[in-house]
């Protein structure tokens, strides 16, 4: 997609005005960053059922970021169980890390998922 098309596209359908564009897209840059870094975070981490810790924790930074973060981290998220259901993955399980999302991206805080013993860094 040409970059004329995708901004024409983000004005008609996010309804984003012209000054604001510019913060809108800086804060999904750093929306997408937080997801990353919460990506990374939980990887590196291989702690045994700390993946909604992780799901609810990127949600929540991208969200603190502003509209542009909260519209990142939901797309990213929505492509991600997408795929995870596609390839096999459960239904059930994919509606929970949903949740998490969701309670990440709403606000809420994402230690109510984190699990006992799980590194003071994360």
């Amino acid at each position: 997609m040409k970059p004329s098309i995708a901004i024409i596209f983000c004005f008609l359908v996010l309804g984003v005005d012209s000054q604001s564009w510019f913060q809108f897209m800086k804060e999904a840059g750093q929306g997408t960053r937080d997801m990353w870094r919460a990506y990374s975070d939980m990887k590196e981490a291989n702690w045994k059922n700390s993946d909604k810790y992780f799901h609810a924790r990127g949600n929540y930074d991208a969200a603190q970021r502003g509209p542009g973060g909260a519209w990142a981290a939901k797309v990213i998220s929505d492509a991600r169980e997408g795929i995870q259901r596609f390839t096999g993955r459960g239904a059930e399980d994919s509606r929970a890390d949903q949740f998490a999302n969701k309670w990440g991206r709403n606000g809420r805080d994402p230690n109510h998922f984190r699990p006992a013993g799980l590194p003071n860094k994360y």
